[in-house]
């Protein structure tokens, strides 16, 4: 029996149990780490409690998607390298196959008129569910709506609202503003003990495209995707803005509308809402394109799990590492408010989209168990019904 367990595993039923997390496990980020607490801690009692926090605070703490952070960590709590590997391979796995399929079939179909009626609608709920997911992220990570919380957190809204101009006006991410960010917090609240003793600071198929591609681009595919990658705190779609800045207005690899179509497959598949790369990568370079993508995107969080992981109690209790991360928190989480505002401005073009979009909203405040696929499945067929009716 494994210490701090009260059941027998092995390593090959844990990887079974990411295996169908990742086929089945729809609602984000959020709900995908409450299913781990619920079927390892509380059911099964294969990880102990603490194990759990440990594996959760590591992720909210280094770059990556949480859920996917977590699940290898969970692999790698008594299987270390081995467990963490096979862990993280089989969440992610599902997905990525289900996406691809999706971009086989984006390729092949994306110019009919009922694909395109379906994304008319599926665009307007998807700001409105991304939109929604901001404002969230905004209450949890920077502070409530309330002014004495304000007023103590006022370094991180200054942080929070740069990024949020910034990101509007240029449309782009900017990697530079979030390190600024994370430094000049760690600075003021949380100053390094040796910055204290130094007088000066030293910083430093083919038919549907699937085997059609460039090999010059799967490099810049690689080295954008490392970089997205590892500067993604906390949820899946705090990737939206740098995916968002990199792909449609730098690189002119994807239009206004294919991603925000990307981003709506990765809400109506199970798995981590970050496997939208994969589906991005198909678009823009086939098969090769989304498998690079994915490896990509998803080797910077595993790399920080298996090198973090085995002291990460020491490195945890670090306030100056908390504040450089509340920094980079802030600062990202508003450039997510600025994508979604400029992901409106193309997706939301007339009146109905526009209901569309503010009923996204409200079901997801006032509908307290609905999940977001359910959602973009409404919001396709309406799009489907306006624009195949008139």
């Amino acid at each position: 029996m494994l210490k701090g367990t009260t059941d027998k595993y092995n390593l090959k039923n844990l990887v079974y149990y990411f295996l169908k997390l990742g086929t089945i496990g729809f609602g984000g980020p959020v709900a995908l780490v409450g299913y781990m607490q619920r079927d390892l801690v509380e059911k099964r009692k294969w990880i102990t409690e603490e194990e759990y926090r440990e594996g959760l605070a590591l992720a909210q703490l280094a770059p990556g998607p949480l859920a996917a952070q977590l699940g290898i960590y969970l692999g790698f709590v008594h299987y270390r390298i081995l467990g963490a590997t096979l862990c993280g391979l089989a969440f992610v796995l599902p997905s990525f196959i289900m996406v691809v399929f999706l971009g086989m079939a984006y390729t092949l179909y994306g110019g009919l008129p009922w694909m395109q009626a379906v994304f008319y609608g599926v665009g307007a709920g998807v700001t409105g569910i991304i939109a929604m997911s901001a404002y969230k992220l905004t209450i949890k990570s920077v502070s409530k709506f309330k002014w004495p919380e304000i007023r103590k957190n006022w370094l991180l809204w200054i942080f929070y609202m740069v990024a949020v101009v910034i990101t509007v006006i240029t449309k782009t991410e900017q990697v530079l503003l979030f390190i600024a960010a994370g430094l000049i917090y760690m600075l003021v609240k949380a100053p390094p003990k040796w910055i204290k003793k130094q007088p000066a600071l030293n910083f430093f198929i083919l038919g549907i495209g699937f085997w059609q591609f460039e090999w010059n681009e799967l490099g810049k595919i690689a080295w954008f995707f490392a970089k997205a990658g590892a500067f993604v705190f906390g949820s899946g779609l705090a990737i939206v803005p740098f995916l968002h800045g990199g792909v449609v207005i730098e690189n002119h690899w994807l239009t206004e509308n294919q991603f925000v179509d990307a981003v709506a497959v990765a809400m109506i598949t199970p798995g981590p809402v970050v496997i939208t790369v994969g589906f991005i990568g198909y678009l823009i370079n086939g098969f090769p394109g989304a498998s690079v993508a994915a490896l990509a995107t998803f080797l910077p969080c595993y790399l920080f799990t298996i090198i973090l992981a085995p002291s990460f109690k020491k490195v945890a209790k670090n306030t100056s590492v908390k504040a450089f991360v509340d920094g980079i928190t802030a600062a990202v989480i508003g450039a997510l408010v600025g994508a979604v505002i400029v992901i409106a401005t193309r997706s939301i073009t007339d009146v109905p989209t526009a209901l569309i979009a503010i009923a996204s909203v409200l079901a997801l405040l006032y509908i307290k168990k609905i999940q977001e696929p359910y959602i973009i499945l409404a919001a396709a067929v309406i799009g489907l019904f306006l624009k195949l009716s008139f």
